[in-house]
């Protein structure tokens, strides 16, 4: 690993799209449109997104998470940081500035999907208090495979809520 990046957390912008979708392609077999980010925005009352910036003196978008709030449950639709800045804790202040927004905005609970072989990002997870709760046949496709369903339940919603910065 090489140098650790300072990482501040803000809400997406629609000129960030062109990193976000580069790291998008990047991280996914099957990445989402540009069309199907920039839709998010018109929701904001359900959907929240946000960015991980690197320092520097231009915006630099080093990863992302896109958020649902639906009554009291926060759910985490996408969620990716840059390969050459992941392992370095960016994802987890992603994930935790969205506890934190969701907790602020009336949410008790988080839910996501994750691949079933994707055990870094199971891993992150676990380490975070969510558990696996079921196993979601085929979801996935290119390749098809099985979803890990992982809840974070009130209790350790809260304490993480009360961890982010």
């Amino acid at each position: 690993m090489g140098k650790k990046t300072n990482i501040t957390i803000d809400f997406m912008r629609k000129e960030d799209i062109d990193q976000v979708m580069s790291i998008e392609q990047a991280s996914f077999s099957m990445p989402w449109s540009r069309n199907l980010f920039l839709s998010e925005f018109r929701s904001p009352g359900i959907s929240t997104l946000m960015v991980a910036l690197a320092d520097g003196p231009v915006r630099t978008v080093g990863g992302y998470i896109v958020i649902w709030l639906v009554e009291d449950e926060m759910h985490i639709l996408n969620l990716a940081v840059t390969p050459s800045l992941r392992r370095q804790g960016i994802a987890r202040k992603l994930v935790l500035a969205a506890i934190k927004r969701a907790d602020q905005k009336g949410a008790k609970r988080a839910f996501l999907e994750v691949r079933a072989s994707n055990a870094v990002a199971q891993k992150l997870y676990l380490d975070l208090g969510f558990t696996g709760t079921s196993l979601r046949r085929d979801y996935y496709d290119a390749p098809v495979e099985d979803a890990v369903i992982m809840a974070l339940e009130k209790d350790a919603f809260e304490v993480q809520s009360r961890t982010a910065e």
